[in-house]
């Protein structure tokens, strides 16, 4: 499917999920094929501004690159797909949170956005995680300007790649909070929350706080490619 994910999934469908729950899947965004070639890329020393052990900094433990200007094509496209299918809902998110910020219709005019602010440094990102690592539940901020939602496309096969490493979602409010992992299976993408959201209360808007993490890989290796569309201070 590649590029064309963001003409060819059931947006409506999106949309309610994202909705009720904070995420949803788009199944099939990358071909095995693509899957496999964009693994690949973590061994090359080129295309990437740096490289992130995460235990060194109380993230878990694995590891994850950020790509360089200019990004591997595919992505670059598929960021620009999936850009102006979100905008409309992340702009209705903010009326409903009553946050005066709106995002433009296309992803080039809101990274200039961020480049004016200072934020400059891509922030798309391939992770590889081994046995026994994992990502603590976090947030993606960067900075000032903060795009409120963003894509994770899983480039292993769980059961044959790996074991154990489930994408997990929580959730916050003054109600109390709650947990959901989301089934992910190769070539697969996760569009998803990356700090608060909307929801309907009795009292008419709630705000949800969300955070994101995978839990410990059991055995093998998992591969991911991380799309933010806001770019890092």
């Amino acid at each position: 499917m590649g590029a064309s994910a963001g003409h060819t999934a059931n947006w409506d469908s999106i949309e309610r999920a994202l909705d009720a729950q904070g995420h949803a899947v788009l199944p099939g965004v990358l071909t095995p094929a693509q899957c496999e070639t964009l693994a690949a890329l973590y061994s090359r020393a080129d295309g990437f501004r740096s490289r992130i052990v995460m235990a060194r900094h109380g993230f878990g433990r694995g590891e994850y690159k950020y790509f360089a200007y200019p990004l591997p094509p595919l992505l670059e496209r598929l960021r620009h797909a999936l850009y102006p299918r979100l905008a409309p809902i992340a702009n209705r998110w903010q009326a409903q949170l009553g946050l005066a910020t709106r995002y433009p219709d296309g992803l080039d005019a809101f990274l200039r956005r961020c480049h004016q602010a200072g934020q400059t440094r891509p922030t798309p990102l391939i992770l590889r995680y081994g046995e026994g690592d994992y990502n603590c539940l976090h947030q993606d901020l960067y900075g000032e300007h903060v795009f409120p939602l963003q894509v994770a496309m899983l480039l292993s096969e769980p059961g044959r790649d790996f074991t154990g490493g489930e994408f997990v979602m929580t959730e916050r409010s003054t109600q109390g909070q709650r947990a959901d992992v989301v089934p992910l299976r190769q070539g697969d993408a996760v569009v998803f929350t990356v700090n608060e959201r909307p929801a309907s209360g009795r009292r008419g808007i709630r705000r949800l706080a969300m955070r994101h993490g995978v839990s410990r890989v059991r055995s093998g290796q998992r591969h991911t490619v991380g799309l933010i569309f806001h770019d890092a201070s």
